[in-house]
């Protein structure tokens, strides 16, 4: 990755990203095609997991390096067929470890998500995380039921419960992810999204409710906005 440095970009993605980390400047493609290549012959999960968790903890200057980060999370949502109920930890370190959506979404919708698709009673895991004091850990609570949503498996049952616990946030990055998932559920059920959204308006924030109607039939959110 060093070979594709670019010190412009770097300095421009740390300041967009509001980043204290270092950058080299490589583009996110750029990236996701060497971290890809480490990982084109299947590895073992052991081998998978050492390599994110190497990757993870590159640092320059004791900061830790944004395109390393990036890369292990590249590979394991290459690999995440491979990961194991155990590795849920390891997700939540790297959770835990973020402070930027550039980093927690992907890993809470393809690495937490696809590993709850994959193995459903994970997801007692996300009952306690909706309620975690950090706000990324909360976020990817809700962003990991974008997995199921996509494949026409939602979890309806703990969208409605997570909806609720959340709909009186202020954060602005929990509000929008509420949404985000009603968002993506209304394109496959959008009967389920009206039901659950109309009765919910006077206290939802206009960020959530935004979302939440942008891909419902135009009937509809005119009649949800309207109220």
């Amino acid at each position: 990755m060093r070979t594709q440095a670019d010190p412009v970009r770097a300095e421009n993605e740390k300041r967009y990203l509001k980043s204290d980390f270092a950058h080299i400047g490589v583009p996110v493609p750029a990236v996701r095609k060497v971290a890809v290549s480490a990982v084109k012959t299947k590895p073992t999960r052991d081998d998978l997991v050492a390599l994110a968790r190497a990757l993870w903890d590159v640092a320059d200057d004791g900061r830790p390096v944004h395109e390393a980060r990036m890369a292990a999370i590249e590979i394991l949502m290459k690999r995440v067929s491979l990961l194991e109920p155990r590795d849920l930890g390891m997700a939540e370190r790297l959770v835990r470890d973020s402070a930027s959506w550039v980093y927690v979404d992907q890993i809470a919708e393809k690495v937490v998500g696809g590993m709850v698709l994959r193995y459903p009673d994970l997801a007692t895991a996300l009952d306690a995380w909706v309620s975690d004091p950090y706000m990324w850990i909360r976020r990817t609570a809700v962003l990991a039921l974008l997995a199921g949503v996509r494949k026409g498996n939602p979890d309806l049952v703990r969208l409605d419960r997570f909806g609720d616990a959340l709909i009186g946030e202020r954060e602005f990055f929990i509000r929008k992810a509420l949404g985000w998932v009603l968002r993506e559920l209304s394109k496959k059920d959008p009967e389920w999204v009206v039901a659950w959204v109309e009765p919910r308006v006077a206290v939802m924030s206009g960020v959530t409710l935004r979302e939440a109607v942008r891909r419902l039939p135009a009937e509809d959110a005119a009649r949800i906005l309207g109220r």
